[in-house]
């Protein structure tokens, strides 16, 4: 008769993570500071930019949609990188290419350079956020992976409050063009951090198990006719975005965003098969709608500061650290409440507690010190509980198409992102920019509870597959009393997965 184990001390949860875990998450989290710094570097500038180039609101605000126009591309070939090539070499590609894009901005001679820069920003920042997302949750264990999330989300919102006292020191002496050459500079520290990576155990699981690396594009590639008409599809959906978001499109807005909507949709329906592209498109509408009511505020906060309420640089500098230090903290606070309360279910309760401060924070003119406050209590709710996003798009995929499946399906819905400052600078055409951000950010805060709280991807996706896994990065029943991975990132192949080991999991 076996002899009774001692039952394990208490051990705190930082510690159960690991030395190896911990400086996996320190890689991807740099480059998540460095994705904050880059993205939100044309926010702050917007207005020295248009008076340089002679734009209006509306097209200025196209540059903050250029990256988006792009994303999906981005995400889709760099999530197969890492998928056939391992998380890392993503990671790594990412990174090297959105902060070069950022770097040539500098040199940007007219409204078509810098926004074509800002296309190649797009591309590497969406491969960032796929790579970096998959790398952390497959190397955590499972149980801690909605603080895993979330901490890594905050490393954004870090950049962005750097690159807020960058333009209060930087922009007045020296001009706009500087704020990105000084985005280049953490590329070396980030890619150092980087090299010696290991990649995850559970990717080396999964190629071990197959006998071979994936390939989540082959449905696009399978034959030599298939892979023409689709590179034709991909060619097609990028001009038909650039024609939205850009002159080049004007008087036919609509049409191009049909044509381009209608491309994506068939690249969606073959990467996700036919068990799967339900869930591809779900996930996409899901995402859409989250960029809809989150980056209205994002984008154009410092332009309506500029504008409306007529703030100089460091009362703007000032207002953007309350929203900054409120994301950071509502990533950590949304990633320990997805792993007590579950991730859905803290999802949409933290986002319905965030209503109750969208419209206080447009009422707020002359008093920077209360704005400041009650965004950084909007900010933390609401865009803070995006921390909670990889965990979740995640979940719905098995290993072997995480990475494309999780870089497409978030990089498709980011051009809710693309549509935001746009249609928030539209709308307040006819009113004021405060109205229309509150209006938006109201209105698409709504539908994402409704869409994550009521799992309404995951709904569809079980009608169509009934017996498909409700969570892919859950933790396996007989795995949930011992450790599902040890100090050097080893993962027991399908703790993570929530099925048996050695067990082909069906697409989720």
């Amino acid at each position: 008769m076996p002899t009774p184990q001692p039952p394990r001390a208490a051990v705190p949860w930082y510690r159960e993570v690991g030395r190896a875990r911990w400086k996996a998450f320190f890689a991807a989290w740099l480059g998540y500071v460095l994705d904050g710094f880059d993205f939100v570097l044309i926010t702050l500038v917007l207005t020295e930019i248009g008076a340089e180039f002679g734009l209006d609101t509306v097209a200025a605000a196209g540059l903050v949609s250029g990256a988006f126009i792009t994303r999906w591309l981005g995400g889709a070939v760099l999530g197969a990188v890492g998928d056939r090539f391992g998380r890392r070499t993503a990671m790594i590609a990412s990174i090297t290419l959105y902060a070069g894009a950022t770097f040539a901005c500098g040199f940007a001679w007219d409204y078509t350079s810098l926004f074509t820069a800002r296309l190649l920003i797009g591309m590497g920042m969406a491969g960032e956020y796929g790579a970096s997302a998959t790398y952390v949750l497959e190397s955590w264990p499972a149980r801690f992976r909605g603080r895993a999330g979330g901490f890594l989300i905050s490393g954004f919102s870090l950049g962005s409050v750097a690159a807020a006292e960058c333009y209060r020191w930087v922009v007045p002496a020296l001009g706009w063009r500087w704020m990105f050459y000084l985005g280049l500079a953490p590329l070396a520290v980030a890619l150092w951090v980087r090299r010696s990576l290991p990649e995850t155990a559970q990717w080396r699981a999964a190629v071990e198990e197959r006998g071979a690396a994936p390939n989540p594009f082959r449905p696009l590639f399978a034959t030599p006719r298939r892979a023409v008409v689709n590179a034709v599809v991909a060619a097609v959906a990028t001009a038909a975005l650039f024609g939205v978001f850009t002159p080049v499109g004007a008087g036919a807005v609509a049409e191009l965003a049909v044509v381009g909507g209608a491309a994506l949709v068939a690249l969606a329906v073959q990467l996700g098969g036919a068990r799967g592209w339900v869930l591809y498109l779900a996930l996409s509408a899901t995402v859409f709608a989250a960029f809809l009511y989150s980056w209205p505020l994002q984008a154009l906060l410092p332009t309506y500061l500029k504008t409306e309420l007529h703030y100089d640089a460091g009362q703007v500098t000032d207002v953007l650290y309350f929203a900054g230090f409120g994301t950071m903290a509502g990533c950590w606070l949304a990633g320990f409440a997805g792993d007590r309360f579950g991730v859905r279910r803290a999802y949409a309760y933290t986002l319905l507690a965030s209503l109750l401060f969208v419209f206080p924070v447009f009422a707020v003119a002359d008093r920077p010190v209360l704005l400041g406050v009650l965004l950084f209590v909007l900010q933390g709710l609401s865009t803070g509980v995006s921390g909670l996003l990889p965990r979740y798009l995640g979940g719905h995929f098995p290993t072997a198409g995480r990475g494309a499946g999780l870089g497409f399906t978030y990089n498709v819905g980011a051009l809710g992102g693309a549509v935001a400052p746009v249609l928030g600078a539209r709308l307040a055409e006819g009113r004021s920019l405060g109205g229309a951000l509150a209006g938006l950010t109201f209105a698409g805060t709504l539908l994402v509870v409704v869409l994550v709280g009521g799992d309404v991807p995951g709904r569809l996706h079980r009608l169509r597959n009934p017996d498909a896994p409700r969570d892919h990065l859950a933790a396996a029943p007989d795995a949930a009393a011992a450790p599902d991975a040890a100090a050097d990132g080893t993962v027991a192949p399908g703790a993570a997965e929530g099925t048996a080991p050695g067990a082909a999991p069906p697409f989720g």
